[in-house]
């Protein structure tokens, strides 16, 4: 059995709307098939607010029109990536609180990490199907 140890850095969206949030289906990787902010990892040169802008148009295909910093965490994971190799994974994530005008969200897969995004009501998300950065960033808005 053979580990990778791994950090990953990444920027992430908190968008809320009438008790409703935005978030993606997670299509592979540790959080495979978990509900969870949309974002994604920092590319080489790029600020964070660029990550948020880019991920959340590739993920959920809308703009930002106005973000503030929510906060900074992590957590740890360790998950099978194929039969006797596993991650452990170190993930950093860079929260946003975001606002856009924008309401329909992209439906489809991104063809990469995301297998959609839509609209949840808050009060109907079951904490056993969300990544700890959606679970975190819930617990500390009071939800």
């Amino acid at each position: 059995m053979e580990t990778i140890v791994k950090t990953h850095v990444g920027a992430y969206g908190i968008i809320i709307k009438d008790d409703k949030i935005a978030l993606v289906k997670k299509a592979r990787g540790g959080y495979k098939g978990k509900l969870d902010l949309p974002g994604g990892g920092i590319e080489h040169t790029e600020l964070p607010y660029e990550t948020l802008e880019r991920e959340i148009m590739e993920e959920a295909g809308i703009k930002i029109s106005k973000y503030s910093l929510f906060d900074v965490t992590a957590t740890n994971i360790k998950w099978e990536m194929e039969e006797d190799l596993f991650e452990d994974l170190h993930h950093i994530g860079i929260l946003y609180l975001v606002e856009t005008n924008d309401i329909n969200l992209k439906s489809e897969a991104d063809g990469l990490d995301s297998e959609g995004a839509n609209w949840y009501l808050i009060k109907d998300l079951d904490k056993n199907k969300l990544s700890p950065f959606l679970e975190y960033a819930l617990e500390k808005l009071g939800y």
